[in-house]
């Protein structure tokens, strides 16, 4: 049985006649190549060249082996072809999902880092309401979805993507904005934009109001951050956010407050059970992870300008 590196040694002695031209053409040494000739000819016990006039012919008896060296030098030719494309992306395509709040900063920063690697590959991401991505999923939309909760189900994995902090955002000119870091009892003294106890970011919030016995008044509901911060940013209110919306920074005039009471939670990438990953949403995962995780140290005081 032949070697894919001996096929390829042969087929070079063939093209260039002799021995120095096939190891320029491969770029090795003479000896070399002439040592994997002859344990080629050792293998197939038989003569695959003659020597006439300083140039290497086929020898007659090998001339169908020389026919098949060719076929198979094609067809490698075309596997790695096939591979280069398959390593650029081109003609595949990558579907994702995500929940807006992960959408807005984190997958874009995590999509630039899949497009470096393959900068032929075909994105198609959908932003995602929590109830959707299950449909999305079980009906092969998509290879996965970036979630903010997780729940049960027996057709679905979700792995742990990062770690993250909730904070208050209040406009530039407002009585907290010179403030260090705030606490619930200080934010129950303002009307509030967007908490939903139904939403996973604002059950966190709801439920430390809860156990400290604070109420709190809803003065205007926006389901999704981005509206939440244009609303904060024109002075209609203060509000609790998710640090990965913030980091989009699109919100001129916001102040972002840590919080003191732990407002940690968790996130996930969720896709089906019985999927297996492409290679590029596998990059995409560990992308999305890293710019993520180097969040995690949390929101401090700043002005978003």
């Amino acid at each position: 049985m032949l070697t894919l590196r001996q096929i390829e040694v042969i087929r070079a002695i063939m093209v260039t006649g002799t021995v120095g031209g096939a190891a320029r053409l491969l770029n090795v040494s003479s000896p070399g190549i002439s040592r994997v000739m002859k344990h080629a000819e050792s293998t197939l016990g038989l003569k695959l060249f003659s020597r006439r006039h300083g140039r290497y012919a086929p020898s007659p008896e090998a001339r169908d082996i020389f026919a098949q060296v060719n076929a198979v030098y094609d067809k490698v030719g075309d596997l790695q072809y096939v591979i280069r494309r398959l390593s650029q992306g081109v003609d595949s395509e990558l579907r994702i999902g995500s929940v807006p709040s992960i959408s807005n900063a984190m997958v874009p920063r995590a999509i630039e880092g899949v497009r470096w690697l393959f900068p032929n590959l075909l994105i198609d991401i959908d932003v995602l309401k929590l109830e959707e991505a299950l449909d999305y999923l079980l009906l092969g939309k998509g290879e996965a979805v970036a979630m903010s909760s997780r729940f049960d189900h027996p057709m679905l994995t979700f792995e742990p993507l990062a770690k993250g902090r909730l904070a208050c955002i209040v406009p530039a000119g407002h009585p907290l904005a010179r403030r260090n870091r705030i606490s619930a009892a200080d934010i129950v003294r303002h009307p509030l934009i967007g908490i939903d106890p139904n939403d996973p970011y604002g059950r966190i919030m709801a439920g430390i109001f809860a156990r400290l016995g604070l109420s709190y008044q809803v003065s205007i509901k926006a389901r999704f951050g981005t509206v939440v911060c244009a609303l904060v940013s024109r002075g209609l209110g203060i509000a609790v956010i998710d640090q990965f919306t913030l980091a989009g920074a699109n919100w001129p005039g916001l102040v972002v407050l840590p919080i003191i009471e732990p407002t940690d939670f968790e996130t996930y990438v969720a896709f089906r059970r019985d999927a297996i990953l492409s290679g590029y949403c596998e990059q995409f995962i560990g992308l999305l992870r890293g710019e993520m995780a180097a969040l995690r140290k949390g929101p401090r005081r700043q002005k978003v300008t």
